[in-house]
């Protein structure tokens, strides 16, 4: 048994605390945890999650020499920030966000340590606390920025190659045949790679500050050009052999080679500045036993207990979220048109928004006097939950890898609903057809929510009115709107066709928010 660590005597009781703590908090806050671990499961780019609680306890016990002459002490006030972080969870939860229930999860647990163990000790343990938060699968706001510079680079380089390019959107077509830039090229995976393993070279390795912040820099920039460079790569590959290689499973293939090539050489290029170990400094025990003053249990136990009201707190005010939330299945009205507007048959396109898991869906199409087409889609929401809710980015007008709708354009446009100005997300969409890229049947459509009685477009809006409409007792209710209609041909379409969905709204808006009422039934 000489072999195994023998824990000093005064951290033996703290510690226990410490991790006894840890251990409330993750059964407190389990469903956060294991939507978590869901996520390291389900998804490629945060699979490393597994792994980095593991690496954390591992930078930890490298520290145990250090360690070893701190006395533990409760951190003042650590319980406060605690305190924010459940709040946060709350928050979170309230509004269904992932990321803000799983950073606050975490939080709470690295927050744990001073709380517990003092801030002297949180300050020797920095790095493996904050590597902890490389298990927060977040991130995916990121994705459309990237694809967007994935598609500027490569139609930029192909360009510069002598190849011509037409460019809508995130697709383009080349001589050859047609790309398109999906979540998959976006580059999401390489670069939160390249930043946890990264972080972690700079920490083991350099012991300046400038020298890790230096390399950490260079993790951020490397894999994001080696990812444009890799798909003008992937491009050139097919158009070079006509489509008999980097067009299918093989590109990925080809892709993470390449990425695996870059990183490595540049782990190799950093490690020629590797700094030497320093040498642990060795207290002999007689000179450690003066400086260690056992902590009061009054004043430990009196820490957790502080601690642990703070990781209860939401729970105890969650029992608000319930408060005019309705069970009853959701009987979607239809707005009853007035003249000059009809109902009509079916809506003017086959094309459908991909809103998830809605409570109820409706697709009506309209003409007006002029027997011009529009179409309304409403998606609606209640008791919603991490699954099924209103606003979400696994909802979207269109997915990226949609073989039938592409998304040529996306912006902001002004409206009016109730003689009240509305702000709604505008998108030009585009029906797939073999040939070039400027076929097919196009779209403009406008998208808003009804969200506590308001409606809005803005993700952010949304959220906070949701969480609203539940604290007051509203409900939770709400529902995705589109109105879209068909282009024409000519320079001023998307003018003309924002006309007609804007005379949509100034004649059937009472209708459109009577039926929206209705379904909710309270009012």
């Amino acid at each position: 048994m000489s072999g195994l660590p023998v824990i000093p005597a005064h951290w033996r009781r703290p510690l226990a605390a410490c991790v006894l703590l840890q251990t409330v908090i993750l059964v407190t806050y389990w469903h956060s945890a294991w939507t978590m671990a869901a996520t390291w499961a389900r998804s490629e780019t945060y699979a490393h999650g597994f792994v980095v609680p593991l690496i954390s306890l591992w930078l930890v016990w490298r520290q145990r020499a250090n360690l070893a002459p701190l006395v533990p002490r409760p951190g003042s006030l650590a319980w406060l920030l605690m305190v924010g972080a459940a709040l946060l969870w709350l928050a979170g939860d309230l509004v269904a966000v992932n990321a803000a229930t799983q950073l606050a999860l975490v939080s709470l647990i690295v927050l744990a340590v001073p709380a517990v163990l003092g801030w002297q000790v949180t300050r020797a343990l920095a790095f493996p606390l904050g590597f902890l938060f490389f298990a927060v699968p977040i991130g995916d706001f990121m994705l459309p920025r990237l694809m967007e510079w994935t598609a500027d680079f490569t139609v930029m380089a192909v360009r510069a190659s002598g190849i011509p390019v037409y460019r809508e959107g995130l697709q383009f077509v080349i001589p050859s045949g047609r790309w398109s830039v999906v979540e998959a090229c976006s580059g999401i995976r390489y670069l939160i790679a390249s930043v946890t393993v990264g972080s972690l070279f700079a920490y083991i390795s350099y012991h300046s500050m400038r020298k890790r912040l230096v390399f950490v820099g260079i993790a951020i920039v490397v894999p994001l050009v080696a990812n444009w460079v890799r798909a003008y790569l992937i491009v050139m590959l097919g158009h070079l052999s006509d489509n008999a290689i980097a067009t299918g499973v093989d590109h990925l293939i080809y892709g993470w080679a390449f990425f695996g090539l870059v990183i490595g050489v540049m782990f190799l290029i950093g490690a020629r500045w590797t700094d030497p170990a320093p040498q642990t400094p060795q207290v002999p025990a007689h000179v450690v036993a003066p400086r260690v003053a056992r902590v009061a249990s009054s004043s430990l136990w009196s820490g957790w207990v502080l601690a642990l009201v703070a990781v209860l707190v939401p729970h105890g005010v969650q029992a608000m979220m319930s408060l005019g939330t309705q069970s009853a299945p959701v009987h979607l009205v239809s707005p009853q048109p007035s003249a000059p507007w009809r109902a009509t048959a079916q809506a003017p396109s086959t094309w459908v928004p991909a809103f998830q898991n809605a409570s109820a869906s409706l697709d009506m199409g309209l003409t007006d006097g002029g027997n011009e087409p529009v179409g309304l889609h409403i998606s609606y929401y209640r008791q919603q939950d991490y699954e099924r809710k209103l606003v979400s980015s696994a909802n979207a007008l269109v997915r990226s890898d949609d073989e039938a709708w592409a998304r040529v354009t996306r912006g902001a446009g002004s409206a009016r609903l109730q003689g009240q100005p509305l702000q709604v997300e505008t998108a030009v969409l585009r029906q797939l057809v073999p040939g070039m890229s400027g076929e097919g049947a196009r779209l403009l459509a406008w998208r808003f929510y009804w969200v506590h009685g308001a409606f809005t477009s803005s993700d952010y809006a949304g959220k906070l009115q949701g969480a609203l409409g539940r604290i007051t007792g509203w409900g939770d209710d709400g529902a995705n709107i589109v109105i879209y209609t068909t282009l024409p041909d000519g320079q001023d379409s998307e003018q003309l066709a924002a006309v007609r969905l804007q005379s949509y709204l100034d004649s059937q808006g009472n209708a459109l928010v009577a039926a929206l009422r209705q379904t909710r039934g309270r009012d």
